[in-house]
């Protein structure tokens, strides 16, 4: 299959680039996160959405539009091409007929960050790297630590001290190298940095690299072809980092270059956020551009625990220009959310799955969000690492 990866190019158009896919980048000169582009056009005449057919049900199947050359091969375990579930009895319980649950749960690493990781190691190995390093709050530190291992590179993750246990033992299971950092996420990421700096890591780190977008942009192809090329009226998404935002915000434009939908209005995308941390969401009420850091960032979900995004320009830009909002939810509403999904629906979901319930009924209450309209939750991860939290 021939690959069309063109070049990398500034996510802020500031006019420098292209930048050579065969070398190792990080960010642009200017400081803002690179894209990956393809040549669209040649995409269009020789892989039209009728091959799909013939294809394995993983996230690989859309490798002619992912940043894969010609000759190399996805580190891989299956990942994507998650369900779409239709959830009558909670559609039910809030007046809605067209409700439904993207359940990331169900990758390999039982998360989101598998899409992401998967496609950010195989880049990673093609361009020689050994080492790579992260910092995470869980989930993505076990994805690294697992591609890492089945690509045979060595692993270094960067957690809080009080991240739960089942991450830290996950990560140790695979091999990777597992340092506690006083602190949040951001600061993991500076010792991350500094440290890898120094002895030549492949820096993994949220939008410190362009390949991870690419994986989590299968999540609205994925999402486009599930609901038989049509999109959706809304797209609620549980928001730390914004990768996965970010990446469907990408793909939209990408399936309409392709000529794979027409004439429908794209998804109105709907930021969430912890009430203990909501930089987007405090953004966004404000009409700013940019995001300013959260101070004492304290929230039960490790995902959504993420004080100030690289990419909080390119979320408030996605949400702003779908349409959509940004919108912050209690600990205990993610509980109640997360307790729903299970009892009604049989959905492992982790907080950051209950926060999109969360999110959708304030949305319906004060009637942003009609009976009648499609409407995606993203279930980004399982709830098995975080069962202990359903006792507060």
């Amino acid at each position: 299959m021939l690959s069309t990866f063109s070049h990398l190019e500034c996510s802020a158009s500031c006019g420098d680039g292209p930048y050579d896919p065969n070398k190792i980048n990080n960010l642009c000169t200017c400081g803002a996160p690179l894209f990956v582009r393809y040549d669209l056009k040649r995409a269009a005449r020789e892989f039209p959405k009728s091959l799909l057919v013939e294809r394995p049900a993983t996230m690989w199947r859309y490798r002619h539009v992912m940043p894969i050359l010609t000759s190399e091969e996805p580190v891989t375990l299956g990942e994507g091409f998650t369900p779409l579930i239709h959830t009558p009895q909670v559609g039910r319980q809030l007046g809605l007929d067209s409700l439904y649950v993207k359940d990331e749960s169900l990758n390999p690493t039982n998360s989101f960050k598998a899409r992401g990781l998967s496609t950010a190691v195989t880049r990673a190995r093609a361009l020689g790297a050994t080492t790579l390093s992260i910092p995470s709050a869980g989930n993505a530190a076990n994805a690294l630590a697992i591609y890492a291992s089945r690509a045979g590179l060595k692993a270094q993750v960067f957690m809080p001290k009080d991240v739960l246990t089942p991450f830290i033992r996950e990560c140790e299971l695979h091999g990777a190298a597992v340092t506690l950092v006083d602190g949040l996420i951001n600061d993991a990421g500076r010792v991350s940095l500094t440290r890898g700096q120094n002895l030549g890591w492949y820096d993994v780190g949220t939008l410190r690299e362009p390949y991870r977008i690419e994986g989590k942009k299968t999540m609205a192809y994925e999402l486009t072809e599930q609901l038989n090329w049509t999109w959706p009226n809304w797209i609620i998404y549980p928001t730390g980092g914004g990768t996965g935002i970010i990446g469907m915000w990408k793909a939209f434009e990408e399936l309409e270059q392709l000529g794979w939908i027409c004439n429908h209005k794209k998804p109105r995308m709907v930021s969430v956020q912890a009430e203990g941390c909501a930089p987007i969401v405090r953004a966004f009420n404000c009409g700013a551009e940019k995001a300013q850091p959260w101070e004492n960032a304290e929230t039960i979900a490790g995902g959504l625990r993420v004080p100030s995004a690289l990419g909080d320009a390119l979320i408030l830009r996605a949400i702003s220009e779908s349409g959509g909002t940004a919108i912050s939810v209690t600990d205990s509403q993610m509980i109640k959310g997360m307790r729903d999904l299970g009892s009604l629906e049989g959905i492992s979901a982790g907080p950051e799955g209950g926060a999109a319930l969360a999110a959708l009924r304030i949305l319906l209450q004060n009637k942003t969000i009609q009976p009648n309209e499609t409407v995606i939750l993203f279930n980004t991860g399982g709830a098995l690492k975080y069962l202990d939290i359903l006792n507060q």
